[in-house]
């Protein structure tokens, strides 16, 4: 059975870098043609998509965000990492992890909240 889990620090400072790991488990990351996408949903407001990494690699992101984010991965734990540089209290909501293929998303994470505050 294939399943997402998110993780995160939970409370941040604003400015700060917050680290979010996606860990996949059943399947391998670098399975075609599944890509491992991020959104968020802020309070109140609807889901924003973040950013994707791709299986074979490669990786892209909302051009609304731009360069304060960066996804990474890591074959051998099976993870996929996003980081969110600069961050304020408008960061703060839910934070998903999805695996998507062609644009379809037919897994999704639990979610991990981000509270940004000081």
């Amino acid at each position: 059975q294939v399943q997402l889990q998110e993780s995160g620090p939970g409370l941040v400072n604003p400015s700060q870098t917050v680290l979010l790991t996606c860990t996949v488990s059943g399947v391998s990351i670098t399975t075609p043609t599944y890509d491992y996408m991020w959104f968020r949903q802020a309070p109140g407001k609807g889901l924003e998509w973040m950013g994707a990494m791709k299986f074979a690699g490669n990786w892209y992101r909302s051009p609304t965000l731009g360069s304060r984010i960066s996804i990474t991965r890591d074959l051998s734990a099976n993870q996929v990492t996003l980081r969110l540089f600069s961050v304020t209290p408008e960061d703060t909501g839910v934070y998903y992890c999805a695996r998507d293929e062609n644009w379809h998303v037919d897994l999704w994470g639990q979610g991990t909240q981000v509270t940004v505050s000081s």
